[in-house]
């Protein structure tokens, strides 16, 4: 490890969070505000009542800001894969490069089609053909989701590929699997979701600032109606899907899952633990031990992993040191394979055009299905190997992600969700009996008001734990983030860009939230 650039890591690394976190505010409301468009055009179509046109057009406009800039960041996102990533560019192969592709070629023109019709054929088409290009314009949004998140998913869990070691990359054998894996229809479901809950807890606290100034009100009513529910269904679906998504996580990222839940001995009946405090114990031979302090609910951690309250689930040490009753290889021992893996894999570069034999020997290695199970899949560890003992200790602790960073990341999300859900159903409950007014539901409006913020700040925290959960990992278990940094970049360059794109997107945003302001000040237009 030591003759990679840990600086140039870090600072691409800081590069591309920022741009994703960038992308995400866009792209979290254009998901949510897609579907709430769609749904109150529907509303005016098969109605004919006028407000329902007003509120369309201006939640559109809203939408439109966000859809424009979310193209922008997603672009400078994906040019980063070829600058600051090449290496991992390279590794992955077809198997990231083909959703992705698709992803441009249906979803991005499929919203190009329709998007002018959408915002400009207003009294130019039929209502009804009007319609069917909004709701196209909302479905090549989640398309586009779709696509990233199969990508996304594939890097979680790796499937329906074959590595080539003549090139050294991965290529897809099976589309299918990559398309249809349970960690990425899971994934789409819960981040798609994600979105309605961002649209539906914006609109319905826009709505309540129109209710505080007296302003609106029924426009306010209407779509309060509409945010509510579509929140309301976006948290129920995530609270499902990530349930499901947790099982996925125990079975193939289970560092992950005990990093969340600060769990370092794994035991049968494990208990999830509301809020823990950890200290280090300073033992040089373990330097990812700490000594938890938590309050604890007895088997729920079992039973949310596999369905089985008394089943066992593995701790940070468990899966750094191994676990021979439970069958759990220790790190060590995974890269000490994964380095036999990757001398085979140097040695068949070498032995191609020089010595037939060895090469005939190594390549047959690769088609191996047994040797492949019992090395290749260790591949990854093989960067942390090291001669020296206590290297080699050091560079295993690194398999472990930053724990308090994901323990309370995912807290702080499931406990805004639980507040968001609450706003949502008391405020759609008085919107649907016509009872908003007030003095005493001030409040709750100023509340509402308030959960704008923080439904960023619950998506962004998802993120975190989904991506700095899995760290070291670019691949899971295959390619560490270090390996896949472009080496022939320098750490200046990146830093130099980093503060262009910091200075470019805070602008855009900033730009953004005037014309969104400003459009929210004039409210639905009246007449």
């Amino acid at each position: 490890m030591e003759h990679f650039d840990f600086s140039l890591v870090d600072w691409s690394r800081l590069q591309f969070a920022m741009t994703a976190m960038y992308h995400w505010v866009f792209v979290s409301l254009t998901l949510g505000l897609a579907l709430i468009v769609a749904i109150m055009e529907t509303i005016y179509v098969r109605t004919n009542n006028e407000e329902w046109k007003r509120l369309t057009k201006f939640w559109m406009i809203l939408f439109g800001v966000n859809l424009a800039l979310g193209v922008a960041t997603g672009i400078i996102l994906e040019f980063q894969f070829g600058t600051n990533w090449s290496n991992y560019s390279w590794f992955v192969g077809d198997v990231f490069g083909a959703p992705l592709a698709i992803e441009g070629f249906m979803a991005f023109f499929l919203k190009a089609a329709f998007i002018a019709v959408m915002f400009f054929g207003w009294n130019r088409v039929s209502k009804q053909f009007h319609l069917l290009s909004t709701w196209l314009v909302a479905g090549s949004v989640c398309l586009s989701a779709l696509w990233i998140l199969i990508a996304n998913a594939w890097m979680q869990h790796p499937v329906g590929m074959q590595f080539n070691p003549d090139l050294a990359r991965n290529e897809m054998i099976n589309f299918w699997a990559v398309i249809f894996s349970p960690v990425a229809i899971t994934k789409f479901f819960h981040s798609v979701a994600a979105g309605f809950v961002t649209g539906g807890v914006v609109v319905v606290g826009i709505s309540s600032w129109f209710l505080l100034k007296n302003r609106h009100k029924e426009s306010a009513r209407k779509s309060i109606l509409v945010g509510a529910i579509v929140g309301v269904a976006g948290l129920v679906i995530t609270m499902v899907s990530g349930h499901f998504s947790g099982q996925h996580v125990a079975r193939t990222q289970p560092m992950k899952l005990a990093v969340i839940e600060g769990l370092y001995e794994g035991e049968k009946g494990a208990p999830f633990s509301v809020v823990a405090f950890g200290k280090s114990t300073n033992n040089p031979d373990r330097p990812y031990e700490q000594d938890v302090t938590a309050l604890k609910i007895p088997k729920l951690l079992s039973f949310m992993a596999t369905h089985n309250f008394n089943a066992f689930v593995p701790g940070i040490v468990d899966l750094i040191e191994g676990n021979e009753e439970q069958g759990i290889m220790s790190a060590y021992e995974r890269a000490v394979r994964g380095r036999v893996a990757q001398d085979a894999l140097k040695g068949l570069k070498n032995a191609k055009g020089a010595d037939p034999e060895e090469y005939a020997r190594l390549r047959a290695l690769f088609e191996d299905e047994v040797w492949l199970n019992e090395y290749f899949v260790h591949f990854g560890y093989g960067y942390f190997y090291d001669d020296d003992p206590a290297v080699f200790t050091q560079n295993i602790a690194r398999l472990v992600p930053n724990v308090p960073l994901n323990y309370w990341s995912f807290r702080i999300m499931i406990g805004l969700g639980f507040l968001f859900l609450a706003v949502l159903a008391l405020v759609g409950w008085w919107a649907y009996k016509d009872k908003l007014d007030g003095n005493g539901k001030k409040h709750l409006y100023r509340l509402a008001l308030l959960c704008i913020p923080l439904v960023y700040v619950s998506t962004w925290a998802g993120w975190a734990v989904a991506e700095v959960g899995r760290q070291p990992w670019a691949v899971q278990d295959l390619m560490p983030t270090f390996a896949g940094t472009t080496s022939e970049m320098s750490v200046g360059a990146v830093q130099t860009t980093f503060f262009v794109f910091v200075v470019i997107f805070t602008v855009l945003l900033i730009a953004a939230l005037k014309i969104m302001f400003a459009q929210i000040k004039k409210g639905p237009k009246e007449g």
